[in-house]
């Protein structure tokens, strides 16, 4: 980074995209499980509240079960200690709106704390990276339960509602361990199988990063999986074996689509025949405990405590002062309030859907903030239409009601992987439906308020999302570059040393490689900030994938001589510098 001219400031604004953000893709893999997670755990405590004539409790049921939408990408062990955070989460953050709803009712104290948690829960989310739905849904709960009529005695029976409803989704969120315990690491490994047979058909800088987050993905979530069994096993041959693809001069895409269609299936896991050339290193006997010994030792090392206060300061990192997710938590926060204040001053009687709506568009850039603008726009402004049309039915009976909300809850799940805004489409009549749980409302003060919070929530997302700029995006590109350049010149040094070291290496480069993409991917969409290292950044990545592809061609530690290990990193820093 010695170039001065990446330090250069230059501040400019990109082009706004207005098609592309709204084009439909393909659905998510795993879309039926959130969909149907979530179903199952509001029908439990919605029917129990119908029977004993209850259903004005429904929101804080809710709370409690929207927390099944958690984790599904999980590994079950993990998946069991996140969703049961997410609970406690959310419990959290309907506490401090509940007490702050029965002590005051100044609407600009209400705003200002619903801004503060939504900025709170954003940050939290960014750096755990919990995935979808992210902080939205606990954003949606704290801020409704802040314009909620409450008093102070009601708060502990209102948060053992949400507690026992969370308790239901933890319960079916776990659930199917029972019935296929290596679920999630089967689909992520068929991930990484038919992104490397991607990349293999048709090579690029596209599905080469992409196939090289599959993988890491992958080694991810089994190293988080637990203790090894002999399916786990299988998969991690199948994970190795996807990474030596992508080394391979002429892979098998169809074998490897094959192979992915195989571990996705309920019956046994394939177990690939021997790479030419790689035999010894992953299919020989002693080769392939010593290969596999690598990811048994990051296991290990996870469930050390060293490994967690490791896990610790990488969190606390991640939310210190220099951390890059600081801006856009300011952005939360001012959009926030902003939006709040905004409708509040207009005579909205519902301003928290001000506030949901500025707090759901904060993406890791200012171009990916504008698409989530446009898209929440529609889906609201076509949501409420079929709001609109559905109410009638909804209030011919409690379990008319009961059955439109599980039905918009299961279809927002299903549509959303298509696209933010169909499934927006379906989430706007399901949050104006929970307002019928209390009693009924005009439908027409209904309509016209969503349709005045939608925009000027957008409106005033949006323009803090200008004004408050992120000059950390160039930073962060930077540091992924020194780091990415060391565990590069680590994995050159591992040809030497024993084969598991030489895997985690190739590990380690690999992840440093994926957030390298990342960072340059978030930095490309951010306005007003220094000029990329562009150049830079595409270099350090054609090194690094090809010290991943040298480092993939190795020989068994028994076979391996000190010396030919030496040469041979001595010829992949060689291809890596050119």
């Amino acid at each position: 980074m010695s170039d001065t001219s990446t330090r250069a400031r230059r501040p400019f604004a990109r082009g706004l995209p207005l098609a592309a953000p709204l084009r439909l893709g393909r659905p998510s893999d795993t879309w039926f499980k959130p969909a149907l997670s979530v179903v199952v755990a509001s029908a439990v405590p919605h029917l129990t509240l119908l029977a004993t004539g209850r259903l004005d409790l429904v929101m804080y049921t809710m709370a409690g079960s929207l927390c099944a939408l958690y984790g599904h990408a999980l590994p079950y062990a993990r998946r069991a200690r996140t969703v049961a955070g997410v609970v406690l989460s959310m419990s959290a953050g309907l506490a401090t709106a509940l007490v702050t709803a029965s002590l005051t009712h100044s609407t600009a104290v209400l705003v200002a704390v619903g801004a503060l948690l939504a900025a709170a829960q954003k940050v939290l989310c960014d750096a755990t990276r919990i995935g979808p739905p992210g902080h939205v849904i606990l954003t949606f709960v704290s801020s409704a339960a802040l314009f909620a009529p409450q008093h102070l005695g009601q708060v502990p029976a209102h948060l053992a509602l949400t507690l026992a409803a969370g308790a239901v989704a933890w319960l079916v969120c776990v659930g199917p361990a029972l019935i296929r315990r290596e679920g999630p690491e089967r689909r992520a490994v068929a991930r990484a199988l038919e992104a490397a047979a991607d990349c293999a058909a048709d090579p690029g800088p596209r599905t080469r990063n992409g196939a090289a987050a599959a993988v890491h993905a992958a080694w991810q979530c089994l190293l988080v999986s637990g203790r090894p069994t002999p399916v786990r096993r299988s998969l991690e041959r199948l994970v190795a074996h996807a990474e030596e693809a992508l080394a391979a001069p002429s892979p098998d895409p169809d074998r490897l689509r094959a192979w992915a269609a195989l571990v996705r299936a309920r019956g046994p896991v394939p177990k690939p025949p021997p790479a030419p050339g790689t035999a010894d290193a992953l299919y020989g006997t002693e080769a392939e405990r010593a290969a596999l010994y690598g990811i048994d030792a990051e296991r290990a090392a996870l469930r050390a405590s060293g490994g967690r206060r490791a896990a610790r300061r990488t969190l606390l990192r991640s939310l210190g002062p220099g951390s890059h997710l600081l801006p856009v938590a300011a952005r939360t926060l001012i959009g926030c309030a902003l939006a709040g204040y905004l409708c509040a001053a207009l005579g909205v009687g519902r301003p928290y859907w001000a506030i949901v709506t500025a707090a759901s568009l904060y993406q890791a850039n200012v171009t990916l903030t504008w698409n989530r603008a446009l898209q929440r726009t529609l889906g609201n402004l076509l949501g409420v239409l079929v709001f609109a049309a559905v109410l009638p039915l909804s209030r011919t009976g409690p379990l008319a009601l009961v059955l439109c909300c599980l039905f918009f809850s299961f279809a927002a799940e299903a549509l959303i992987t298509r696209n933010y805004w169909l499934g927006s489409v379906a989430v706007t009549p399901m949050a104006l439906l929970i307002l019928e749980f209390g009693g009924a409302h005009p439908a027409g003060e209904l309509i016209g308020d969503r349709v005045l919070d939608t925009v000027l929530g957008a409106l005033a997302g949006f323009l803090a999302a200008t004004l408050v700029t992120n000059r950390r995006a160039t930073g962060r590109v930077e540091r992924a570059l020194e780091a990415t350049a060391r565990a590069r010149t680590e994995a050159e040094t591992a040809y030497a040393a024993p084969s598991a070291e030489l895997d985690r290496a190739r590990r380690a480069l690999t992840a440093s490689l994926v957030e390298l993409r990342e960072a340059g991917d978030t930095a490309a969409g951010e306005w007003w900030q220094r000029a990329l290292p562009e150049q830079e950044l595409l270099a350090a990545e054609q090194a690094g994938h090809r010290t991943l592809a040298a480092t993939a061609q190795r020989l068994g530690p028994a076979a391996r001589a000190p010396e030919r290990g030496r040469g041979r990193a001595a010829h992949a820093l060689s291809i890596g510098a050119e």
